[in-house]
């Protein structure tokens, strides 16, 4: 499996059903039908997918736009066996190892092995498309290679053996591998399922390899510390989630998230912040009246929906704020936006304006400010500094808090959108000509695509919301 840093969707091979799927906040979906048997995929620092498929016994590299080009599929001029398990280094070279797995029922395309013995390959850095790879081992060292991981130095490689049961270590210099010795042997059990297979290093260089009965641990000295036990036969893992503090386990039938407290090895596909320039800086398409947004590149915020700012009974009910919250249908039409958002895997954020008893800290420079000390309101842990009822955080959204206008000024808002990777920013919320205004601007000058749904915001009256949306907002968002 493999996480993308900046989409947030895990991505894994179901080799035997010959199906890719992904998996995010909407649930599991297919990306690719037929996959060509696909197996180990990993990512380069440009997030092109490269994939080890076992049908055509290549290693192939998919651009974000999806279009699929073969990097290396012979040796000597001989197909290669099937590609199987696949890493990157930091200089932009790809190692791979080729056992011949592919090439039996129900793992590939039964044929007949063209190449004699399983190797560890190389597509050295500026390698062209088709050319053939480098081998880096010996032809006759490894019976069935699988696993292949670096450390965090890059200065170790490790390399698993099915049929060996064992893990090799080398020194790596550059391009070429030496000193290999084994590095841990007997990663068997007789009444257990489980075999080395995929293997991964983490922060402090644990060498974490699936195995009986789950995942092995091993210190970078070779010593077993510890087991995680998976209810099924694993094949391959990864780290993933916002915070690299998940281990997905994909197993016979099943993917499988263990959180855990440490990270993984940094690899170059993890430190991708931003999509390609191409991407983030395109508008939002028009398609007549219809704005067409990637969700992918979306966030929702909403904003000071709060009894105190909407509702009747509230603080500020006498400047008119929850009428027109009422003729805006607002609270209602940004609860189902905010409903498909996370159907569609888009991050909710809610911004929130609180002040403790008395507004100690809340600098009283504008009549706004002075409401909320004279009106005692937005108090934290009051009804009227609550969210609206429709409206409250759900698991998974985000919580900011502020205590000015903007959400941008003080707050945590665009350290959240730059981990969730986000560029597009729906806002929605109260009031209109004050607090969304005022967010709209700043996060146009950040850089960011502004998008007000008018229906999904409000302020004290018709007039000032149309002069808002009409007039102020028309070049920033």
């Amino acid at each position: 499996p493999i996480w993308h840093p900046v989409e947030h969707y895990l991505l894994f091979s179901d080799m035997p059903g010959d199906v890719r799927r992904s998996l995010d906040r909407a649930g599991v979906r297919e990306v690719m039908s037929p996959s060509h048997k696909g197996n180990g995929m990993t990512c380069d620092a440009d997030l092109n997918l490269l994939v080890c498929e076992h049908a055509t016994s290549s290693v192939t590299r998919f651009s974000p736009s999806g279009q699929r080009e073969v990097l290396a599929a012979h040796y000597e001029g001989r197909e290669l066996n099937s590609p199987n398990d696949i890493v990157v280094k930091s200089d932009g070279s790809v190692w791979f190892t080729d056992p011949w797995y592919g090439r039996m029922p129900g793992f590939g395309v039964e044929r007949p092995r063209e190449l004699g013995w399983q190797g560890v390959f190389r597509l050295p850095p500026g390698h062209k498309p088709g050319d053939e790879p480098e081998l880096v081992v010996d032809r006759y060292l490894f019976t069935m290679p699988h696993g292949l991981c670096f450390n965090s130095d890059e200065s170790k490689l490790y390399i698993n053996d099915t049929e060996q049961a064992n893990i090799r270590v080398f020194d790596v210099d550059g391009g070429k591998l030496s000193n290999g010795k084994v590095f841990a042997s007997g990663i068997r059990d007789s009444l257990k399922p489980g075999v080395p297979d995929g293997m991964k290093c983490d922060a402090e260089d644990n060498v974490w390899v699936t195995a009986p009965g789950g995942l092995w641990v091993y210190t970078p000295a070779g010593k077993l510390i510890g087991k995680v036990a998976i209810p099924e036969l694993p094949a391959n893992l990864h780290w993933g989630g916002e915070d690299w503090r998940t281990l997905y386990v994909a197993a016979s039938t099943s993917v499988y998230s263990v959180p855990v407290k440490i990270g993984p090895r940094n690899e170059p596909f993890m430190r991708s912040r931003h999509r390609p320039a191409a991407a983030a800086s395109a508008r939002p398409s028009q398609d007549g009246d219809a704005l067409r947004l990637d969700a992918a590149r979306c966030a929702l915020i909403i904003q000071d929906m709060q009894n105190d700012v909407v509702m009747e009974g509230g603080a500020f009910a006498a400047s008119g704020s929850p009428q027109h919250c009422r003729e805006q249908n607002a609270i209602a039409n940004v609860a189902k936006l905010a409903a498909r958002c996370r159907e569609l895997g888009v991050p909710v954020i809610h911004v929130h304006f609180l002040v403790h008893a008395g507004a100690p800290g809340l600098t009283l420079n504008a009549p706004l400010f002075e409401g909320v000390l004279d009106e005692t309101a937005l108090v934290r842990g009051t009804w009227g500094g609550a969210p609206v009822d429709d409206l409250t955080p759900q698991s998974g959204d985000h919580v900011v808090e502020k205590m000015r206008m903007s959400a941008w000024e003080g707050t945590s808002l665009e350290t959240i959108l730059k981990a969730e990777g986000r560029d597009i920013l729906i806002e929605t919320g109260a009031w209109t000509n004050m607090s969304i205004e005022h967010t709209a601007r700043t996060g146009a000058d950040k850089g960011y695509v502004m998008v007000i749904p008018e229906d999904g915001c409000s302020t004290m009256n018709a007039d000032w919301h149309r002069a808002s949306i009409d007039y102020a907002m028309q070049n920033v968002a």
